[in-house]
């Protein structure tokens, strides 16, 4: 985060659900003292974050379900298949049809 944070500005506002990383003393410290919001989902509410809801459902659907897996090993390799191809090959229409790696990184080459 405070790579992140050096190399492409201060955000606003981070959106997050309530994993233990995102409320931890450690996060609520860094957001407090750079001045970021931090918004955070209800507790069992989807729709509060629906674009990362969104992309799980897609990881199940167009990865998870069509493929056989037997082991962690195998669904560890196809979850980590379709997170490379959607951050490398996959262009983005809000991204202005960039990959997410190029656009993210564009930030660092500035």
């Amino acid at each position: 985060m405070t790579e992140t944070v050096k190399a492409c500005g201060v955000p606003a506002i981070i959106n997050s659900d309530q994993g233990s990383q995102f409320t931890s003393d450690d996060y609520k410290n860094l957001f407090r003292n750079l001045n970021i919001r931090q918004s955070m989902d209800g507790r069992s509410r989807w729709a509060d974050n629906i674009m990362i809801e969104r992309w799980f459902r897609s990881l199940k659907t167009e990865q998870l379900y069509p493929n056989e897996y037997r082991t962690p090993r195998e669904l560890r390799r196809l979850i980590n298949q379709y997170v490379d191809d959607y951050n490398n090959i996959r262009p983005h229409e809000a991204l202005g049809y960039k990959v997410p790696n190029e656009f993210y990184f564009a930030c660092f080459a500035a």
